[in-house]
């Protein structure tokens, strides 16, 4: 997707923070943009921000928890700019805890929003990309929390290890397609996702509230403090650009991954010499590719 003059990107959560830096940025290379949010005020404002910048814009409510609500979003892109060619399954919200204090429509409010919404988002729109043969592009948000397990934030990091992990294997089922896969994994970006429950969905009850008021409080500033979205968004255009599949902000971040590795790494090696698996002569099928 090296050329994007004329042609356009869909991104919910597109009102704040990530999403609509993405926006400012596929606008800033000549792509009209659809923005999908759940709050409607906030959309509006956004719209109405890109259009003084002279992008081509329009917004539509969209629940990315509700598969419907993301296929009329779909529908409505395609209805308003002929075709769709990026699409960004960025909205995301943050619950956590110390284990035994979450309720369990935290779990569920997080996964359905985080997983699922990347999940509706992608059956959505295949289709649509498919039907015009230009190929096309995917970026799902994820974050370090999806290459590195936060304890406390087992909700948010199950959510995006999953979006990490569906995204390698559509990668690669896609490529053929002329259809690139990307894995957004940004760290700490100044954002409001520490304000997310503001639009949590009745269904899902209300937020639990157990969470220490210091580390709360010092979780919200390590977010205030954090990158600039702006660039987030100039670099998931050039990552979309070369068809990269991870696209990563903070290469600061590189030996918490590092760490992780070397750790998974002395495991495979402890197997190895384990007496419970000594004299096994199973070998592991060598059709099976993971990045083919």
């Amino acid at each position: 997707m090296r050329d994007l003059q004329g042609k356009t990107a869909f991104v919910t959560g597109g009102a704040s923070g990530i999403g609509l830096s993405m926006a400012r940025a596929f606008g800033a290379a000549g792509m009209n943009v659809m923005l999908g949010d759940i709050n409607e005020e906030d959309l509006a404002a956004a719209v109405g921000e890109l259009k003084e910048r002279q992008i081509k814009a329009a917004g539509i409510r969209c629940d990315v928890a509700e598969r419907k609500s993301v296929e009329r979003a779909a529908e409505e892109t395609v209805a308003t700019y002929g075709k769709v060619h990026v699409v960004c399954n960025n909205a995301g919200v943050g619950a956590g805890g110390p284990i035994g204090t979450l309720k369990p429509g935290d779990w569920d409010w997080t996964i359905a929003v985080n997983l699922m919404g990347v999940v509706y988002g992608t059956e959505a729109f295949l289709p649509h990309i498919r039907a015009h043969g230009e190929g096309g592009h995917f970026v799902n948000t994820a974050s370090m929390a999806g290459i590195v397990s936060i304890p406390g934030m087992e909700p948010y990091t199950a959510s995006k290890y999953a979006v990490v992990g569906m995204s390698e294997g559509w990668h690669a089922q896609l490529a053929p397609e002329n259809i690139g896969v990307s894995v957004l994994c940004p760290g700490f970006v100044r954002t409001r996702i520490f304000e997310s429950a503001r639009a949590r969905q009745e269904r899902f009850g209300t937020a639990a509230d157990d969470r220490d008021p210091a580390r709360a409080e010092a979780a919200k500033q390590f977010v205030l403090s954090g990158l600039d979205p702006d660039r987030v968004g100039a670099r998931v255009v050039e990552a979309v650009q070369a068809n990269e599949l991870y696209i990563f902000t903070h290469p600061d971040m590189a030996p918490m991954f590092e760490e992780r590795a070397r750790n998974i790494e002395a495991a495979f090696a402890r197997a190895a010499e384990s007496p419970a698996l000594a004299g096994s002569e199973y070998k592991t099928p060598e059709q099976i590719k993971v990045f083919d």
